[in-house]
């Protein structure tokens, strides 16, 4: 993928089989993180609040990736494992056809936010 200005700009570079997937992970990131900025780094779209990146999601050849604080990963890894899914030290990664879970997301992402606010 090029390089991308911003979170439409991303999903509709995207594969078309992944398109859905980003635009859901996309509004359940919104939902769960009501005042955090839009924005891109590192070639990805993500929400940031007082300039750290609490969450992003990237598509690669096969997968998608959703990215949050480290801190939320471990706090959830049990929840993780027992959805079938497997996860990096700030990752989790899963093919479009099998998405991480709708509630899982949104805890994710109001943990990684939980570690900004301290």
């Amino acid at each position: 993928m090029a390089t991308i200005a911003d979170h439409d700009s991303y999903i509709a570079a995207a594969p078309e089989a992944f398109r859905p997937v980003l635009d859901h992970l996309r509004d359940l990131l919104r939902k769960a993180l009501p005042d955090a900025e839009e924005m891109t780094a590192y070639n990805m779209p993500g929400f940031r609040i007082r300039g750290t990146v609490v969450a992003s999601y990237a598509a690669f050849s096969k997968q998608v990736g959703l990215y949050v604080l480290a801190p939320a990963i471990s706090d959830h890894a049990e929840e993780i494992a027992e959805a079938g899914l497997r996860a990096s030290k700030t990752g989790i990664t899963f093919p479009p056809r099998k998405p991480v879970p709708d509630d899982l997301v949104i805890r994710l992402a109001r943990a990684s936010r939980k570690h900004v606010d301290g």
